[in-house]
């Protein structure tokens, strides 16, 4: 059970919890698509999760090939996702793109765009579910 606080805009990163400073020029995505692998749960060092999954979004013929997205949710919700998902389960998710730039060890510049998920939940299309509310721990 987490013990991470929860508050408004819980899906979001650590400094962006509330927003405010932010430009709203964030790209909104929204996809179904199947996990390759199970979602990695980590946490940062002040303890917050964050779980990281791939997700495999057919093209709309059978022609196309499938586009591959890097999905990180964060706090609780990474938490449910690490234990209800597994590679080949179907998502929904819902969320924004977010670039990361970095230098590798080589001395190049490198980047990569993920999707931020604020919602991620099984597909119904070709499963059933039964949600079971989660409870938090009352110890701190």
């Amino acid at each position: 059970m987490s013990t991470v606080p929860r508050f408004q805009g819980q899906g979001r990163p650590p400094g962006q919890a509330t927003g405010k400073g932010q430009d709203h020029a964030e790209a909104s995505v929204s996809f179904a698509g199947n996990l390759t692998d199970d979602p990695e749960l980590r946490h940062t060092e002040s303890g917050i999760a964050r779980a990281t999954f791939r997700v495999a979004v057919s093209g709309r013929t059978r022609d196309s090939e499938p586009s591959f997205f890097t999905v990180m949710v964060w706090r609780d919700q990474a938490e449910h996702a690490a234990e209800s998902l597994t590679r080949g389960s179907r998502v929904v998710v819902m969320g924004w793109l977010q670039q990361r730039a970095w230098t590798a060890e080589d001395g190049s510049a490198r980047s990569t765009v993920e999707v931020v998920a604020e919602e991620v939940g099984p597909s119904l299309r070709w499963a059933t579910a039964t949600p079971v509310r989660a409870t938090r721990s009352a110890s701190v």
